[in-house]
């Protein structure tokens, strides 16, 4: 049992061993290769236009635009493939020194730049990030010939910071509309449904539609019969005048009838039905 557990220390020490020569050996070949890559004389450098005094601050929502010089001092042509970037935190970062927080877009160019010239391009990326510092670092894929090199363009602390907002700004003022309509929505809502039944509504019997019939009646004249024309419709005839038509058949045939004046026999003076008359 003893000897099974040193067989199998001695297996893990000499697995140990062999990848530490590994790492070793693949530290010098790439050691060897940088040392063997021939230099490229190609020099580029990033400027920020909309940077500030006090340092480069990326504005959260709105696009930030590099410009990026290009010097070609070899004596052939060079073309640049793409250019893209990544945010890493400082040492003093609460995320850890040196971690890579995000990675910025790739934009391809394909652009050649001959020989003994000078070229600028433009690198637009955005952030949505909380406000700190972070190191930017942009780089820029070169080809020259069949050989690819990676050159650094950029590699300093920046600023991330919020947008300045405004009472005029569109946004704002489509987000206010927005909050003030949904509140008057919901208020509307609770009266319909709650409080309008603890206030009761009033009725009204007159108004201006009484008082304005009231006047009309009172100014109004009799028609003379000889104005008077008859209108036979579907419902039957109907009688208008010249000045003002209207239509009875609506009105009930009881009310349309005058009412008669009822004749009252006048009593007599005399004698009794049993009286005899007198001689």
């Amino acid at each position: 049992m003893v000897s099974f557990k040193l067989l199998t220390l001695a297996v893990l020490f000499l697995q140990a061993l062999g990848a530490f020569a590994a790492k070793a050996k693949a530290a010098e070949d790439d050691a060897s290769t940088s040392s063997q890559t021939p230099l490229l004389d190609v020099s580029i450098s990033a400027s920020f236009p909309q940077s500030e005094i006090f340092g480069t601050k990326l504005v959260n929502g709105h696009p930030t635009r590099a410009v990026l010089s290009i010097a070609n001092k070899e004596p052939g042509p060079v073309t640049i493939v793409m250019a893209g970037g990544s945010l890493w935190t400082l040492p003093d970062s609460i995320y850890g020194p040196n971690q890579n927080l995000r990675n910025l877009s790739n934009t391809q160019y394909n652009l050649e730049v001959p020989a003994g010239s000078a070229e600028s391009l433009t690198y637009s990326f955005a952030t949505e990030m909380q406000p700190q510092d972070l190191r930017l670092s942009l780089v820029a894929v070169v080809k020259k010939e069949d050989s690819f090199y990676t050159l650094q363009v950029f590699n300093e602390t920046v600023s991330v910071v919020e947008g300045e907002t405004s009472l005029f700004d569109p946004q704002i003022i489509f987000l206010y509309l927005m909050l003030l309509s949904l509140f008057c929505g919901t208020l509307y809502f609770i009266y319909s449904t709650w409080l309008s039944t603890l206030f009761p509504q009033k009725r009204y019997t007159g108004g201006k539609g009484g008082e304005r019939a009231r006047t009309s009646s009172k100014g109004s004249k009799k028609v003379d019969p000889s104005e008077q024309v008859s209108v036979v419709g579907a419902d039957g005839p109907a009688v208008a005048s010249k000045s003002t038509a209207y239509d009875e058949n609506w009105i009930p045939v009881e009310h349309l009838k005058r009412p008669e004046a009822k004749r009252v026999k006048s009593g007599k003076t005399g004698t009794p039905k049993g009286a005899k008359k007198a001689e």
